[in-house]
C-alpha cells in the first residue's frame, strides 16, 4: 500500500509540473524538439492580414516571430496587445519588427488584426509548414499548438527562445530584453531600412 501510494503521489507531481511555463529553456538541448538558438530560421512567405505576402529573408534587420495558437482567444489576444503596445519601441529603439504566425486564414487574421488595431502583420500559416519547419513543440500534452516566440538577428539566426503558453504577455518582455542583449543599434534609420 506505501508503494502504490508512493507511485501515485510521483505521477500526480510529474503531472502537475506538465504546466509550468518553460520559460529558459537550454535549446543546445533540445534542437530535435525546437528551432535552437545560434540555428538559422527557416525561411517562409505568408499572408498578412491585409494580403501582403511577408518573407522571413526579405527583413534585414532583427525580427522577432511569435507562434501562437489562434486568432481572437482571450491568451492570444493579450498576447497581439502586448506587442502592439511595444512595437513602436521595438521598431525606433531597436531597429527591430514583429510578426506573428497561426494556423488561421487570411480573413481570420485581417478581422483579429482589425479588432485589435494591430500595427504588425500577422500572418496565415494555414497548413502550419512554418510552425512545422520551426519544430514548434506542441502545447498542453500535444492537444494545442505552442505559444514560442523567436528572436532573430539581421541574418537570421536564431539569438532567443521563450516558450510560455500560459504567460502569453510575457513573450514581448523577453524579445525586448533579448534585442537589448544582441545591442541592436538604436539610430532611428534602422528601422527605416531593411525591409
Amino acid at each position: 500500500m506505501l508503494i502504490r501510494s508512493a507511485l501515485v503521489s510521483a505521477l500526480l507531481m510529474g503531472a502537475t509540473t506538465a504546466f509550468v511555463p518553460q520559460n529558459n529553456i537550454n535549446l543546445k538541448q533540445q534542437t530535435a524538439l525546437n528551432l535552437a538558438i545560434g540555428e538559422t530560421a527557416p525561411d517562409f512567405a505568408l499572408k498578412d492580414q491585409n494580403g501582403k505576402v511577408v518573407k522571413r529573408s526579405s527583413f534585414k534587420k532583427p525580427l522577432v516571430v511569435y507562434f501562437y495558437p489562434a486568432d481572437s482567444t482571450p491568451g492570444c489576444t493579450k498576447q497581439a496587445q502586448s506587442f502592439n503596445d511595444e512595437v513602436k519601441e521595438i521598431r525606433n529603439k531597436f531597429g527591430a519588427d514583429v510578426v506573428g504566425i497561426s494556423g488561421q486564414d487570411a480573413v481570420s487574421k485581417q478581422k483579429f488584426a482589425q479588432e485589435l488595431g494591430l500595427n504588425f502583420s500577422i500572418l496565415a500559416d494555414e497548413d502550419d509548414a512554418v510552425r512545422k519547419a520551426f519544430n514548434v513543440p506542441k502545447a498542453a500534452f500535444g492537444l494545442l499548438p505552442g505559444r514560442v516566440t523567436y528572436v532573430l538577428d539581421n541574418k537570421g539566426v536564431c539569438t532567443k527562445v521563450h516558450n510560455d503558453l500560459a504567460d502569453a504577455a510575457s513573450h514581448v518582455k523577453v524579445a525586448k530584453d533579448a534585442l537589448e542583449e544582441m545591442g541592436v543599434s538604436s539610430n532611428p534609420l534602422t528601422s527605416l531600412l531593411g525591409r
